[in-house]
């Protein structure tokens, strides 16, 4: 694995331990002070953050008119963030945070193995396997037994 890769990997595999974190943290902020606050405190905090490191990092908030200036249809990631925050601190008071995981897991990669399959976003197509379709099914299968207490 080239250095590249392998922070690309200890950055996914922390932001994977930090997401886990998140839906604790947030299922217990959404309770104390209700989901809708919690979100939009949420969404003004990361942006702030996100401002911040930007200015650090190029010191310039430039990049924002850049953003600003893309496909408003690639806006839909940042509604997608703020979709999953919301969820996340609906779900985990609920059904707690290892099923809300599991779901929400089984969710992305099989949303993922079909913009793979068709190219969606302009990607690279990728074919959809018996191996992925498996994966899928004991994903759905193991999202449905975390449900289980």
């Amino acid at each position: 694995m080239t250095g590249g890769n392998a922070i690309a990997a200890v950055l996914s595999l922390s932001a994977g331990l930090a997401a886990a974190a998140q839906v604790a943290i947030f299922g217990r902020f959404g309770d104390r002070v209700g989901t809708l606050p919690a979100v939009a405190f949420s969404c003004v905090v990361t942006a702030v953050v996100a401002a911040l490191a930007l200015l650090v990092a190029t010191r310039s908030l430039g990049g924002l008119a850049t953003a600003a200036a893309a496909p408003r249809w690639m806006w839909l990631g940042a509604v997608a963030g703020t979709f999953i925050v919301f969820s996340v601190t609906l779900a985990a008071p609920r059904i707690g945070t290892f099923a809300t995981l599991a779901l929400i897991i089984a969710g992305q990669l099989t949303l993922g193995a079909v913009i793979d399959r068709f190219g969606l976003f302009g990607l690279q197509q990728i074919p959809l396997t018996a191996y992925r379709v498996a994966g899928i099914i004991l994903l759905a299968t193991g999202a449905v037994l975390a449900l289980k207490r």
